[in-house]
């Protein structure tokens, strides 16, 4: 009986069940570092003002999405199997610190930049704004192969967008349901910015 080839979505997912220890080990090893870094930052906030952390381990069908979609045409080449890796990825374990007010931003980017020098910046902009200082690299006290990212974003916009997020996942099987929540996302984002700043 002839062998059944594997496609290359198959040999990303068991490379995905491979990583996923260490994938593991970078979010813990980035929160802890993160939390010991804005330490001073935390106890000297008023009382209204919050930072919060929060890791995520990206899935393993969403990090097979997320290569295929950095590809041309966001499709594999089926002939060279072998280009890809999930360890390309910049995201596969990361924590968003979510600051209110939004005047801690700069104050917790800047103390995360000296505890992180050599890690690339990636920010994340709508219109030309700032919405969110994001950075990725190695963490190699967890994993020399596994890179790590942080995001430092004001309270509500990273909330709306866990929120956004959840929605694409639970209704998007339709174009026109995912266009709209994209427009309705949008709009209400910028909003939330104009709130804020008040």
């Amino acid at each position: 009986m002839a062998e059944i080839e594997r496609t290359i979505e198959d040999r990303l997912r068991e490379e995905y069940f491979v990583l996923l220890p260490e994938i593991r080990r970078v979010a813990e090893q980035l929160e802890a570092e993160a939390r010991y870094y804005v330490l001073p930052i935390s106890r000297k906030l008023e009382k209204y003002e919050q930072l919060v952390i929060k890791s995520r381990i990206k899935e393993c069908e969403s990090a097979v999405d997320a290569l295929r979609h950095h590809q041309k045409g966001a499709t594999f080449n089926r002939d060279r199997p072998g280009l890809y890796t999930l360890t390309s990825l910049n995201d596969l374990a990361g924590i968003r610190i979510l600051a209110f007010s939004r005047n801690r931003l700069t104050e917790v980017d800047r103390v995360l930049r000296k505890g992180f020098p050599a890690w690339d910046s990636d920010p994340v902009e709508d219109d030309g704004e700032l919405t969110a200082f994001t950075y990725y690299g190695y963490c190699p006290a967890a994993s020399e192969k596994v890179k790590g990212e942080y995001q430092i974003v004001s309270m509500l916009t990273g909330l709306f967008w866990e929120v956004e997020h959840f929605g694409n996942v639970q209704t998007c099987s339709h174009t026109e349901g995912c266009n709209s929540i994209s427009r309705n996302a949008s709009a209400l984002q910028r909003s939330s910015q104009s709130a804020e700043s008040i």
